[in-house]
C-alpha cells in the first residue's frame, strides 16, 4: 500500500470510529456501570440497555446478591434525558437520569416507593441485554398454577405459574408478601423432576412431582442456602 493510499484508509477509520463515538454519544445505549447509594451502604448494580427495530430493551444486575436479567420496562430517551423501570419489582423502582455531555455519564434517580436513591451509571462498553429464551416444553403436569411457602422468616407465600406456548415453556413466580414477580431463566423438565434457575434473585429450584400430579417437592437454593419447599396445584379457576 503506497502512502496516499494508507493515509486514506487511516482517515476512513478514523472517520468510522468518530461516527460510532458520536452514536455512543447521543443514546444510553450501552452496558452501564455504577453504585446505588443506599442507607446500608453502596450497592454496584450493573445496566444493559439497547435499542431494537421493536423499540427499547434493557436488563440490571446485581453482582454482591448473584441477581442477574431482571428485566427493564418503560424505557425511554429523549433531550438527553433517559429513563426504565425494573419490571415487577415491590414499590415499582423507577430511574430517571441525565446524559453527560461527553456520553459517558448516566446521573439521576432511582425512586422506589417513598425512597430516592441516587445512581450515577457510567458508560463501560457494549450492551448485552439479558433476554428470557423460552425453554423446551414440560409435560403437561407440570404446567398450571402452584402454591406453597418458603420457610424464611415469618415465611413468604410463592404462587409459581408454568405455561407451554408455541415457542416453548415459560413460568414466572411470585412472592406474593414481597410483591414481587421475578422471571424464571430456565426450565428443565427430566421424568418426574422440575429445574428452574431464576437467575434474577440468584437462586433456584429443584423438586420432583408426585404420583397424582398434585404436588411438587424439593429445595429452593438461593446464595448458597438452601430450604425444603413444597409447591401444591392450585385448582383451575372456573370459566365464567
Amino acid at each position: 500500500m503506497n502512502t496516499v493510499r494508507f493515509r486514506r484508509a487511516l482517515l476512513l477509520v478514523s472517520l468510522l470510529a468518530g461516527a460510532r463515538l458520536g452514536w455512543a454519544q447521543s443514546d444510553m445505549r450501552g452496558h452501564w456501570s455504577g453504585a446505588l447509594e443506599t442507607p446500608a451502604g453502596s450497592i454496584v448494580v450493573e445496566v444493559d440497555l439497547d435499542k431494537t427495530a421493536n423499540g427499547w430493551i434493557g436488563s440490571v444486575s446485581i453482582p454482591a446478591q448473584n441477581a442477574s436479567g431482571l428485566p427493564l420496562e418503560g424505557i425511554s430517551f429523549s433531550d438527553g434525558k433517559g429513563t426504565f423501570r425494573v419490571k415487577g419489582a415491590p414499590g415499582d423502582p423507577t430511574f430517571t437520569g441525565t446524559l453527560s455531555a461527553d456520553g459517558k455519564i448516566l446521573e439521576g434517580q432511582l425512586v422506589q416507593g417513598p425512597a430516592t436513591l441516587l445512581l450515577k451509571l457510567t458508560r463501560t462498553g457494549e450492551a448485552k441485554v439479558e433476554v428470557l429464551k423460552p425453554s423446551a416444553p414440560v409435560a403437561p403436569e407440570f404446567v398450571g398454577t402452584w402454591e406453597g411457602t418458603l420457610a424464611a422468616g415469618a415465611g413468604l407465600r410463592l404462587v409459581l405459574t408454568i405455561a407451554n406456548g408455541k415457542d416453548g415453556s415459560e413460568a414466572v413466580l411470585v412472592s406474593v408478601d414481597q410483591g414481587t414477580r421475578i422471571p424464571v431463566s430456565a426450565i428443565t423438565q427430566k421424568g418426574k423432576n422440575l429445574t428452574l434457575q431464576v437467575n434474577a434473585v440468584g437462586g433456584g429450584y429443584d423438586g420432583a412431582i408426585s404420583e397424582d400430579g398434585t404436588r411438587l417437592t424439593g429445595t429452593w437454593t438461593q446464595l448458597g442456602n438452601s430450604l425444603p419447599l413444597e409447591l401444591k396445584k392450585a385448582a383451575p379457576a372456573a370459566r365464567q
